[in-house]
């Protein structure tokens, strides 16, 4: 009965959530969709970058399931390796006049939030460093009784002021490793490109404006280079979740391989997705089922029904992939991790078979942090390695490159950049080196993952 009334009030909240954005779909009603540029820079200068990003990011994951309470935009997607995060980093334009601020791409998390500056003269300020509220002229921070307020995952309600007519709503996130972001929960106006280029102003995104940012997981080397978080997951308050009723709800992404040079761009849209591409391509299109864990319904998850090496189907338990009565288990598609961790049963078996399977020596000494190298020095053209495929619901099969899978950690020698979910808690996660080159399509309005290898280097 508690849960029924919980869901009740939440679906209550939502739907004052969408009608308070009025202003903001009409603004956009003229837009085909939204598309931004993921913005990309250079490979990991150490794989051990890599490593300790993704341990850093599963905590959050992990401990963020333990804390469980038609027309599109386009932008581009930005990729944090040359900083060490492994991270896309999307480029927000927020306040009246617009402020830049690079923000951490992030399917794994709701809230969109900001690093804020409260400084009143901050011409020493460097720019896009931090959100500036009092330069715009349309920032507005929510009331504590505010609906919106009640939206937030953890809203403190001890912080807010019953006897001040004008108390803030003010919001606190905090990370596995005792990291946090706090500050007002606030609306703003957005400036966006639409495809054909022109500007949209959206008004009334909800974000955290953060004044005290702390800890290293938004303050560390994985966090260099972003102000902030740009949450896409399921959730009310997410990104996606805001602009989702006027664009379809529906939001789609190509990561490029970091690994050329120059780098393509890679785009997130709003909108649009897997329909806008050409009709010779409809064929190549697949499609699995979005899974809703009760206890955690900010991540997306899809079921894998088993992997193939070389086309042998590997003897994995099925049981291995479902997600059981504690919210433990399953598989997410995650944009924030950069490798791809499978539970510790299914990665020995894939261990077990490539090790078996690979025709390359083995390298002089093992990458840090990887369980298999091979020496590629010796090979003039692109290494034969062997093919992991993953069937997952729906009998849609899900098939990368080998370089979506072996990562180049020092010059000639490539390791297999998949590993195990140690501690036999969390999920596996397809991350987003496995997911390089192929258009993701999150459609969360028929609930379902819509993937393809066409179109992904498409305007």
């Amino acid at each position: 009965m508690q849960t029924t009334m919980l869901s009740v009030s939440t679906f209550f909240h939502l739907i004052l959530l969408l009608f308070s954005l009025a202003d903001l779909l009409n603004a956009a009603a003229a837009a085909d969709y939204l598309k931004l540029p993921l913005l990309h820079k250079n490979p990991f200068s150490s794989p051990s970058q890599a490593l300790s990003s993704d341990t850093h990011r599963l905590s959050l994951l992990f401990s963020a399931l333990r804390r469980r309470p038609n027309p599109t935009l386009k932008s581009p997607l930005i990729s944090g390796a040359s900083t060490g995060s492994g991270q896309y980093f999307v480029d927000l334009r927020i306040g009246t006049p617009p402020q830049s601020l690079l923000l951490v791409a992030d399917t794994g998390s709701d809230l969109v939030w900001v690093k804020c500056s409260a400084c009143r003269n901050c011409s020493h300020h460097p720019p896009s460093s931090a959100f500036l509220p009092r330069h715009s002229s349309s920032f507005s921070p929510f009331h504590c009784f505010d609906p919106h307020c009640r939206l937030l995952p953890h809203a403190p309600p001890h912080l807010c002021n019953h006897t001040r007519l004008h108390s803030p709503c003010r919001f606190l996130y905090t990370y596995a490793d005792g990291s946090t972001s706090s500050g007002f929960f606030s609306k703003e106006t957005t400036t966006l490109k639409t495809l054909s280029g022109s500007e949209t102003r959206l008004k009334d995104l909800s974000f955290g404006c953060g004044f005290r940012i702390s800890g290293p997981s938004v303050s560390g080397a994985q966090f260099n280079g972003a102000r902030g978080v740009m949450g896409l997951g399921r959730g009310p308050i997410s990104f996606s979740t805001q602009l989702g009723r006027r664009f379809g709800n529906k939001f789609s992404y190509c990561l490029m391989d970091y690994t050329l040079s120059p780098p393509p761009t890679s785009y997130l849209m709003i909108g649009g997705g897997l329909r806008s591409l050409p009709v010779t391509n409809a064929t190549k299109i697949s499609y699995t089922p979005l899974l809703i864990n009760p206890l955690s319904p900010t991540f997306y998850y899809i079921a894998v029904k088993s992997i193939t090496v070389d086309g042998v189907k590997l003897p994995i338990n099925p049981t291995v992939w479902a997600i059981d009565e504690q919210g433990n288990g399953g598989t997410v598609v995650d944009s924030g991790t950069t490798l791809t961790y499978l539970a510790e049963e299914a990665y020995k078996e894939v261990l077990k078979a490539v090790r078996q399977r690979v025709k390359l020596p083995a390298a002089a000494e093992l990458t840090p942090g990887f369980d298999l190298c091979v020496n590629v020095s010796k090979e003039s053209q692109r290494p034969s390695l062997p093919r992991v495929r993953f069937r997952v619901g729906n009998g849609a099969v899900f098939a990368p490159p080998a370089r979506n899978y072996f990562l180049e950690t020092v010059e000639g020698v490539m390791c297999l950049a998949i590993r195990a979910v140690e501690g036999g808690n969390g999920f596996s996660v397809i991350g987003n080196l496995m997911q390089q080159g192929f258009l993701l399509e999150f459609d969360k309005e028929a609930s379902r993952l819509g993937f393809s290898r066409r179109g992904c280097g498409l305007p």
